[in-house]
């Protein structure tokens, strides 16, 4: 796996796709159409990939003073993981349509559950199809396996904590991966309040990305971190984005950048805005 094994691109993938041990995951999703992924898992997707679905799979249930996507119960991605047939010693890949956006959750809480050996497919399912690779309609078989892991609490950040670092006046970065319209709170299609947490800074997802869906080079996202950072690349920063499945997007170009995981803010700006107690900023 390439690219600090953090990425895979789809020849090296196609070069491993029948050696056991190696389970890819379909994440393809739609916020605005929440069934389409599957429906376009069903039409077609890489040989072998199970599917999972962000809503159902990659979070749990949105309680009252949630986000619109908390983090399951690691016992409960733990049974998730199983029923895809993933042990601690698989090789995981992941993709979705192309971004990463969606993917980069699972890479994410794969890490979290302490699975280090999980790439990103780079350009996702259109790089694939771009490269002539075939795709399959056929549901794979599936071993069901035990997955006997840990999640590391401490890669999660709380609302009460984001709340405390504004209180004390920073200690922390708070870097915010929604587009700059909708951290401006020119515009906000999904959730009811616009705006941002005052002093977080915005990194938009897209920034780290090709006009065709893969990976800026290392060297260009180093410079795109080093600009983010402001010079203080040795202080904690903590990602955040609507509902904590951008901001893995965010913690992945940080380590591809060569940068330490950053901390998650899992609930972030839906969970946020949860509480009208809390302060919201407008404009850059």
């Amino acid at each position: 796996m390439s690219h600090h094994t953090f990425l895979i691109d789809a020849a090296e993938l196609h070069s491993h796709i029948a050696e056991p041990g190696w389970c890819i995951v379909d994440c393809r999703f739609d916020l605005m159409q929440p069934e389409r992924g599957f429906a376009d898992y069903k039409a077609g997707h890489i040989p072998g990939a199970v599917y999972a679905h962000l809503d159902q799979n990659l979070a749990a249930p949105p309680g009252a003073t949630t986000g619109r996507h908390p983090l399951p119960p690691p016992a409960t991605f733990a049974e998730t993981l199983g029923r895809w047939g993933i042990t601690p010693e698989s090789r995981v890949v992941v993709y979705d349509y192309g971004s990463g956006a969606i993917a980069a959750r699972l890479w994410w809480m794969l890490r979290w559950m302490g699975h280090s050996d999980v790439a990103l497919l780079d350009a996702g399912y259109a790089g694939w199809v771009r490269a002539g690779y075939t795709v399959s309609s056929e549901s794979p078989q599936v071993r069901p396996a035990h997955y006997a892991g840990t999640a590391d609490a401490g890669m999660v950040v709380t609302t009460d904590e984001v709340l405390q670092w504004l209180r004390q006046g920073g200690g922390a970065r708070l870097l915010d991966a929604r587009d700059a319209e909708r951290f401006r709170g020119e515009r906000e299609p999904i959730d009811p309040v616009a705006g941002h947490i005052p002093g977080a800074g915005n990194l938009p997802m897209a920034s780290s990305l090709n006009s065709d869906g893969s990976w800026k080079s290392q060297g260009e996202l180093r410079e795109l971190w080093s600009e983010a950072l402001q010079g203080r690349q040795e202080m904690p920063w903590i990602a955040m984005c609507g509902s904590g499945v951008t901001a893995c997007h965010l913690a992945l170009s940080a380590q591809l950048a060569g940068h330490a995981m950053p901390r998650l803010y899992a609930g972030s700006w839906s969970e946020w805005i949860r509480d009208s107690g809390r302060p919201v900023a407008l404009g850059g």
